[in-house]
């Protein structure tokens, strides 16, 4: 049973529910038109239109037989987390969107779904995410800035969502966000290609030296992008911690406790985070359904040259246990 854990979903329910009740949401704009969906936060631009094949369930089932794919964990859509609103507001936001998420997929065992939480409010998120783990969640995706400023994942406010996180045994994916601030990166795609796997590096290299993954070690963090650069940086971050003794937490303890996907996209870099992190941490992931995802993403690990028992750990095995997937 092949198991695609890095993919996102936006239920058309949930859309058609907001279209007769944004007034619930004072901070939020609703815009649409021939089909076509958008939102804005709290005065801001307007986010990315929502495409059709987030919101679409029948093109995702297919799309998933085409590639012998069998089971798909679904987070929300980074976009529509909506941690730039008020912290009270963000957590009834939050609950909006775990409802439809488990509602477009209480019929669907394919799919499982993956809460959102205010992570602009380190208690409300707690708060959140307890209810969603008693709804039957198995974790959670936040961005890797959790505040509509940037904010970082170590920020001490946060720490009451890291301890029920930890205490709950929530699987965390923690996903890198569109950022656009930097004028460089805009005109050659940069964004897609590189500001998002420096956005994972650095929110994840703050929570290596900080020691949140040694700390609130019952949590499972599962790093997307293969992590970013982490793996191919790992000696640099060592170098630091042993330059500056007594300073930071141990970099390669705290990754010994991360899971990864394997959205890598070439075989070499597939072995190489296999040999740094584990075998048994690495798992499939497509980004379904973003271009910059991978359209074959079981291709990679078929094509790897790692053993047929390596190969069912990354496409089944250790998914299926971290998110306890039944066989079907």
């Amino acid at each position: 049973m092949n198991i695609d854990i890095h993919a996102h979903f936006a239920p058309q329910q949930m859309f058609d529910a907001l279209l007769k009740n944004i007034g619930r949401f004072p901070s939020v704009d609703l815009m649409h038109e021939d089909g076509k969906y958008q939102l804005a936060f709290a005065g801001g631009k307007p986010t990315r239109p929502v495409m059709p094949n987030l919101r679409d369930t029948e093109n995702r089932l297919q799309w998933m037989t085409e590639r012998d794919i069998d089971h798909q964990i679904n987070g929300g859509w980074l976009d529509m987390f909506g941690y730039e609103i008020p912290a009270d507001e963000a957590a009834e936001w939050s609950r909006m969107i775990n409802e439809h998420l488990l509602e477009a997929t209480k019929d669907q065992p394919r799919l499982t779904p993956l809460a959102s939480v205010p992570m602009q409010d380190g208690k409300l998120a707690a708060e959140v995410l307890s209810e969603a783990m008693d709804a039957g969640f198995p974790g959670l995706m936040i961005a890797a800035q959790p505040k509509g400023d940037g904010g970082n994942l170590d920020d001490p406010d946060l720490n009451p969502f890291w301890e029920v996180a930890s205490d709950r045994g929530a699987v965390i994916v923690i996903h890198p966000v569109f950022d656009l601030r930097d004028p460089r990166v805009q005109a050659p795609d940069l964004v897609n290609t590189i500001v998002r796997v420096n956005d994972m590096t650095t929110a994840c290299a703050r929570l290596l030296f900080s020691g949140h993954f040694v700390k609130y070690s019952g949590m499972k963090a599962v790093l997307s992008t293969g992590g970013g650069s982490l793996p191919f940086v790992l000696g640099r971050l060592i170098r630091n911690f042993n330059a500056n003794p007594g300073k930071y937490a141990d970099p390669e303890e705290g990754l010994q406790h991360c899971y990864f996907d394997s959205l890598v996209f070439q075989t070499d870099a597939l072995r190489y985070l296999c040999d740094k992190v584990g075998v048994d941490k690495v798992m499939l992931g497509s980004d379904y359904p973003f271009p910059i995802g991978d359209p074959a993403p079981t291709k990679v690990v078929l094509e790897s040259g790692l053993s047929a028992a390596d190969q069912e750990k990354i496409l089944s095995g250790t998914a299926a246990k971290l998110f306890g997937i039944a066989s079907a």
